[in-house]
């Protein structure tokens, strides 16, 4: 596998992965490293901005809520959007470091969009989230398996 391609996989799969589909880009994130063909600081970059464009997307359809809730594939629940934007109202944006959960990440990115972050502040703290989530997964995955 190439370069390109390893990174155009990998950015396809976190972005994805941060939107409504189920997928996990973790797993490919460590594969790649694993390979020994990449740069670690560079698969992580790719990662991360795939993964934070992604909750882009979420947060575009936040703002376009009233349009898209009730629909199957809404990433969203209005349970969840509930809860979410109660803690949104509650903490602000600072919520938006836990966008990287697995379980009500997604939910907060679209909450953000309900209550109307700005794309600049939002993209900000995704992107710190999505980066630390995937670094402290890189680091502990080294000191695992060497």
């Amino acid at each position: 596998m190439n370069l390109v391609a390893a990174c155009l996989g990998l950015f396809g799969i976190a972005f994805a992965a941060a939107t409504i589909l189920p997928l996990q880009s973790e797993a490919t994130l460590l594969g790649l490293i694993y390979t020994g063909k990449f740069s670690i600081p560079l698969l992580v970059a790719v990662a991360s901005l795939g993964n934070t464009l992604g909750a882009v997307v979420n947060w575009w359809m936040g703002r376009q809520v009233e349009r898209f809730r009730g629909r199957r594939w809404f990433p969203a629940s209005d349970r969840a959007l509930a809860k979410a934007r109660a803690w949104y109202a509650r903490y602000g944006r600072w919520t938006l470091l836990l966008s990287w959960l697995p379980l009500g990440g997604d939910a907060l990115t679209v909450a953000a969009g309900v209550m109307r972050e700005p794309l600049l502040s939002f993209v900000l703290f995704v992107a710190i989230a999505k980066t630390g989530r995937y670094v402290v997964l890189v680091l502990a995955a080294l000191q695992v398996f060497g």
